[in-house]
């Protein structure tokens, strides 16, 4: 398995390229593995993997620009916000009623760690965390080797033979944890490779079957 699992990697990286994931303030950063380079970035990209739950990027970069627009892209700022005001701010992210709420609840934790960084169990403990946030917010906020499983990812992985269909969320992070090095930079980039890959090929009712892993490098070929 070791050697499928490193092979989409490399063919994907190949094809596409560095993805420069987690962007900061709207911009991406293809080989560099040091952001977030501040507390407030840190934040930034906290907000943004609770405000993407359920919902497209473009939305969630519409919410945080709007947080921004008012200097409230800060958990001091956003805990002083009525949350009337918070969920007009972060309308464009959809479910801003829950969003707010689990926004307030993240900025709380968020203020208390005084800059330590939390482990995979308190951020589950958060309300409004589960897996793939919190692998989110420990990968590409605090540098942490946490493979995030998203629902493109399983869809990929299903579809290639490599884990069945009702594999959990625990299940397929376990699938690329013990067949890649844990590496943080080798992470980041896969899963938004995947990511990237999954949007153009996997949309829709596209690759709703299975393929093989042949098929699969042979489309990164073309």
């Amino acid at each position: 398995m070791n050697g499928r699992v490193m092979a989409i990697y490399e063919a994907l990286l190949e094809h596409y390229g560095p993805q420069g994931w987690w962007p900061v303030a709207g911009s991406y950063h293809p080989g560099d593995y040091g952001v977030p380079k501040n507390e407030e970035e840190t934040f930034e990209i906290i907000a943004g993997a609770v405000l993407t739950q359920n919902t497209a990027w473009t939305s969630v970069e519409r919410a945080l620009e709007n947080l921004r627009r008012i200097n409230a892209l800060n958990p001091c700022k956003i805990l002083a916000l009525s949350l009337d005001v918070l969920k007009s701010v972060i309308r464009p992210a959809g479910f801003f009623n829950q969003k707010a709420i689990y926004l307030r609840e993240m900025a709380d934790f968020f203020v208390g760690l005084k800059g330590r960084t939390p482990s995979r169990k308190e951020l589950m403990s958060v309300k409004g965390v589960g897996n793939e946030t919190a692998d989110s917010i420990l990968l590409y906020a605090y540098k942490r080797p946490e493979f995030v499983i998203d629902a493109y990812t399983k869809r990929i992985v299903t579809s290639l033979g490599l884990a069945e269909r009702k594999a959990g969320y625990m299940e397929l992070k376990n699938l690329f944890e013990s067949n890649l090095p844990r590496d943080v930079a080798i992470y980041q980039e896969y899963h938004a490779l995947l990511v990237e890959h999954a949007k153009r090929f996997y949309s829709g009712k596209a690759r709703a079957s299975s393929i093989t892993f042949m098929d699969f490098l042979r489309d990164l070929s073309y």
